[in-house]
């Protein structure tokens, strides 16, 4: 590996292999980013993002803490240098607010574990690695509009989208100016995980501003500027075509 190629910054992407993941995960490597590309499944889409993207592809189960921790070790035995994480995959599946025996402990549990505990994990792990970042080490949370205001797949989803935003601010009160902390909160992005919500893009066409739902790419500029923005930090950035001032 030439001096060149050693100085150019590493990104983790966590959940990489589709919709906002990988359109972050793209744009990064663009930017001129080596991008470690990450799944739970999806091996061979994986390994062929990262093919293309000149990056490295790791697999890892972020609901398990050990899983969690190796990642961004692999991450750095592969690369030897950690600048960017970007705290992307998340689990959510639609249970009604009102029916409260519907969001089982279980439930808790699980979208806790993967949306909440796991970027603590990956980032108190990654945390030595980003110090030593030249530029100053960036962590972006992928949130939601969800944890801002009362709406959401489910009260446990929104629920952990809420801590992760105050998470957010909690560190980057704790970590600066060696590492930058911040949250891009998206709404209704068009994927293939929200493609049948049918209600929520009604919504969104309806009554948002910009009369739908964000698409990857959106979500992905944003986090592009976010980590190539030295001076911000502790910030939680709705992304939601304006749906908010309805």
């Amino acid at each position: 590996m030439s001096n060149e190629e050693r100085e150019r910054p590493v990104a983790l992407v966590t959940g990489s292999t589709s919709g906002i993941g990988e359109a972050v995960a793209r744009r990064l490597a663009a930017d001129g980013t080596r991008v470690v590309v990450h799944s739970r499944r999806s091996a061979a889409a994986g390994q062929a993002l990262a093919a293309e993207l000149g990056g490295a592809y790791l697999q890892a189960d972020l609901g398990v803490e050990e899983e969690a921790r190796g990642l961004v070790e692999a991450a750095l035995g592969r690369f030897g240098r950690l600048d960017v994480l970007v705290n992307n995959a998340g689990i959510s599946w639609p249970i009604p607010h009102a029916d409260l025996a519907a969001a089982t402990p279980a439930d808790w549990r699980h979208l806790l574990e993967v949306n909440l505990i796991a970027p603590w994990v990956l980032c108190t792990t990654a945390l030595p690695a980003l110090r030593r970042s030249p530029g100053g080490g960036s962590i972006v949370n992928i949130t939601s509009h969800a944890g801002v205001r009362p709406k959401g797949s489910s009260v446990p989803y929104a629920a952990s989208k809420a801590a992760l935003n105050h998470v957010t601010r909690l560190l980057a009160a704790a970590l600066g100016p060696d590492v930058r902390v911040n949250a891009v909160a998206p709404g209704l992005v068009d994927t293939p995980m929200t493609k049948d919500w049918a209600e929520a893009h009604e919504l969104w066409r309806d009554r948002a501003p910009m009369h739908r739902p964000a698409r990857p790419s959106d979500v992905a500029d944003l986090v592009a500027s976010v980590i190539a923005s030295g001076y911000l930090t502790g910030e939680v950035i709705m992304l939601d075509g304006g749906l908010n001032l309805t």
